[in-house]
């Protein structure tokens, strides 16, 4: 499964192609691990009772989930972009490269998240990411995911459908498992019987379209499945909010930075 097509916004979005790249071995097995022992720390923090923000933790709410350490009740760590190894790694020459065949010459991360999938944690059910990124433009939006542990169908890896982001946003309902994660939805309109699996390896990494069909399932091991997620677009892009109530709200979750222009990662210039 996968593809290493040269023309990657082909491979992304065209109706007869996948919606998704994979790299295999494209980070050291150590850029991974220096991530998960700062969101280790900041999940430490946090449960001290310190400020970690910008970071924005979300914990596992299913009932009965056990754990030891503070990091084992955590589902996710969002907002992380603009500091330490989050932000050196979209420093790369080699995620510029990727990023401009998918987007063009400047590009902006506006998300940014580290999963944890803890032994016991649930999946997430299928779900297209532009579901929520109500953007003008709508699209171009990529996603990168950096495999910071293995992937297994044991530990509750990634399924996609491949083919699906030639179609348009779908219906998506509210998780019905009580104690799923905060904002959880799911598409249940569609049949998901052509989805693969992604078994991936540490510093593997996938490059996908936010119309993308997708889920994970349940961790049914005694390991952790850990990754970190990017989400990028093109500069000028605004967030129209998704109605609540009758009322247009912004996710408090994006944070829109400079990450390319003309082509040249902004380096040391990020989050100035």
């Amino acid at each position: 499964m996968g593809t290493d097509s040269i023309n990657l916004a082909s491979a992304l979005r065209d109706d007869d192609q996948p919606g998704f790249a994979l790299h295999r071995g494209f980070a050291d097995a150590a850029i991974g691990n220096a991530m998960l022992d700062e969101v280790i720390a900041i999940a430490r923090s946090a449960a001290s009772g310190n400020d970690v923000t910008p970071a924005w933790v979300v914990k596992e709410s299913q009932e009965g989930f056990v754990g030891h350490a503070p990091e084992d009740y955590v589902a996710k760590i969002f907002k992380l972009h603009r500091t330490g190894t989050f932000r050196s790694f979209l420093a790369l020459p080699e995620v510029a490269s990727i990023l401009v065949a998918a987007i063009g010459p400047d590009v902006d991360c506006f998300l940014s998240q580290f999963i944890f999938k803890n032994p016991g944690a649930w999946g997430q059910p299928w779900h297209q990411d532009s579901y929520y990124f109500p953007f003008e433009p709508a699209r171009p939006i990529v996603g990168l995911w950096l495999a910071v542990t293995r992937a297994t169908l044991e530990n509750g890896c990634l399924h996609v459908l491949p083919g699906s982001q030639a179609e348009p946003v779908h219906q998506h309902v509210p998780d019905s498992r009580p104690g799923s994660v905060y904002g959880y939805v799911e598409i249940v309109d569609h049949d998901m019987d052509a989805s693969a699996p992604c078994l991936l390896s540490p510093g593997d990494l996938m490059v996908f379209d936010s119309h993308l069909m997708h889920r994970s399932t349940d961790n049914l091991s005694d390991e952790i499945r850990a990754a970190m997620v990017w989400h990028f677009c093109r500069p000028g892009t605004v967030d129209l909010g998704i109605e609540i109530a009758g009322t247009k709200i912004e996710s408090p979750l994006n944070d829109f930075m400079p990450v390319i222009r003309d082509g040249i990662a902004v380096g040391d210039a990020v989050g100035k």
